[in-house]
């Protein structure tokens, strides 16, 4: 004995079908990790160029700050120089006396 089964029915039940998904075109196991394997680069090397940067910034920072007190310290040192020259020229010690004690200091 068949059971028949109205037609509405039948055109309601294939509208839920479940469609097969598509077929992803064939990709070699040996590609498969060579992209694995670029992807991984490709982050180490972003990674690489961040770090970088943050160090060459790092650097102009320590040389500005470098020059700074240089720029300052000079002129401090040369009026301390002219003072100690100026004290010792109405001695007759000469300045080589006085440039030595400067350079101690």
């Amino acid at each position: 004995m068949t059971v028949k089964t109205p037609d509405k029915v039948v055109k309601h039940a294939a509208k839920f079908v479940i469609k097969p998904a598509p077929k992803k075109a064939p990709v070699s196991k040996t590609a498969q990790a060579m992209a694995k394997l670029s992807s991984s680069i490709a982050k180490l090397t972003e990674r690489k160029h961040k770090i970088n940067a943050e160090i060459s910034a790092l650097r102009d920072q320590r040389t500005a700050l470098k020059a700074a007190p240089v720029a300052v310290a000079v002129p401090a040192a040369v009026a301390s120089k002219a003072k100690v020259a100026a004290k010792a020229a109405p001695k007759n010690a000469g300045p080589v006396k006085t440039v030595k004690r400067a350079a101690k200091k």
